[in-house]
This record gives structure tokens, sequence and C-alpha cells, in this order.
């Protein structure tokens, strides 16, 4: 009886680090991986965003980028949660109906953290800075707006058709 346990309890030792070697080769060939389509991309936006002498934003689209690959899943956006001076980007269609909305922190003012004998967060301030947002693509995104929260309500900054 107790070698018949033995054998049984080495049979499944064996059996068990065989799966685990065949599943560890599967993740590095990637076959349990979601396949890509062709037609899934990443569409990235990077933005350049200046203060002026009178203290207004001048925000610049630099670089466009498409990359093949699909999102895990989508930035939540939560209008409540802004702050004043956070931006608001959305991505529109040809007839103004929004497809995809997202919110940016303050990039001009920035949350640093200082790790000294305590761990502290300080505001920057900063003259220039950048930021990029990514969607999903889709055809009918036509244009970009991008949109400052202040206390008195949105101000546009940015609009330019893609």
């Amino acid at each position: 009886m107790k070698i018949l346990c033995i054998l049984l309890t080495g049979t499944l030792v064996v059996f068990c680090n065989l799966l685990r070697t065949s599943s560890l080769k599967n993740e590095r060939t990637g076959e349990h991986a979601l396949p890509v389509k062709e037609n899934d991309k990443i569409v990235y936006l990077f933005f350049k965003v200046e203060k002026n002498a009178s203290d207004t934003e001048k925000i610049i689209l630099e670089d466009k980028k498409t990359v093949s690959g699909k999102l895990k899943s989508n930035p939540f956006f939560d209008e409540r949660e802004m702050k004043t001076g956070d931006f608001i980007v959305s991505l529109t269609d040809a007839a103004g109906k929004e497809m995809v909305k997202q919110s940016i922190a303050d990039p001009l003012n920035p949350v640093m953290e200082v790790y000294e004998e305590t761990i502290s967060r300080n505001r920057v301030s900063l003259e220039h800075a950048e930021f990029s947002i990514r969607y999903a693509h889709s055809e009918n995104i036509q244009m970009v707006k991008i949109e400052k929260v202040g206390p008195s309500g949105k101000k546009l900054l940015f609009t330019q058709k893609l």
C-alpha cells in the first residue's frame, strides 16, 4: 500500500510538472494570447502644451502614431472627478458626436513625490509639458478637441481635424 501511494504521488508530480512546462512554453510563444486581427489598431496622439505670457495655454499636436494591437480596457471618464486645471480630450466624428472622452490631470501643474525623511507630494508649476492619449482606432474619429476645466466651467483650448 505504501509503495502504491508513493508511485501515485510520483506520477502526479511528474504529470503536473509536464503540464506546467507546456503552459510556460505556450506563454512564451503567445499561443494563449488573444489574437490580434489585422484591423485592430491603437492610435497614440502626442501633445505639447505651453504657457503663454498671458497665462493662457497653447496646445500643439506633435505626433500621431498608429500601431497594431488591441486595448485591454478603455480609460474610465468621470466628469465629477475633474479638478481645476485638468484637461478633457474629446474625439469626435465628422458630425461632432463624441466617440471617446478622456481626462488628463493638469500637465502644467503635476504632483511630484519627494522622497526625503518622509514621502511628500508637492505641486510643481511648469511653463511647458507634454502629454499623450491612446484610443482604439476607428474610421469614424475625425477630430480632437481639448478643453480645460476652470472654476467657472470649461474653456476650449484646442481643436484639430485628424
